[in-house]
């Protein structure tokens, strides 16, 4: 098991209850590839973005760290790709 970072930019116009289940969703993929999340928590609920992401001027930042296998990682980031909720997505290793 290695430790990763996973930080999230999220889409802004999302109401408060499907934000929750993202946040679940987000996670429960880090579990269902053997891994384990030890912190995960919304980084910035409304940040102005450098340029439009998908249209967007805004985006909630939701960081988590994880432990998981290197190998699971593809599997975790194309899973995360095709939510339509999550803009951006950069993964990375911690030493």
């Amino acid at each position: 098991m290695k430790k990763y970072e996973a930080m999230f930019i999220l889409r802004p116009d999302l109401p408060e209850d499907e934000k929750n289940a993202l946040f679940s969703q987000i996670k429960e993929e880090v579990t269902k590839n053997n891994g384990s999340v030890t912190q995960a928590a919304v980084w910035e609920e409304r940040r102005k973005l450098y340029f439009p992401i998908k249209k967007f001027q805004e985006g909630v930042y939701y960081l988590m760290n994880f432990d998981i296998a290197p190998s699971e990682i593809v599997k975790i980031r194309h899973a995360y790709k095709l939510n339509e909720g999550i803009l951006r997505v950069l993964v990375s290793a911690i030493n």
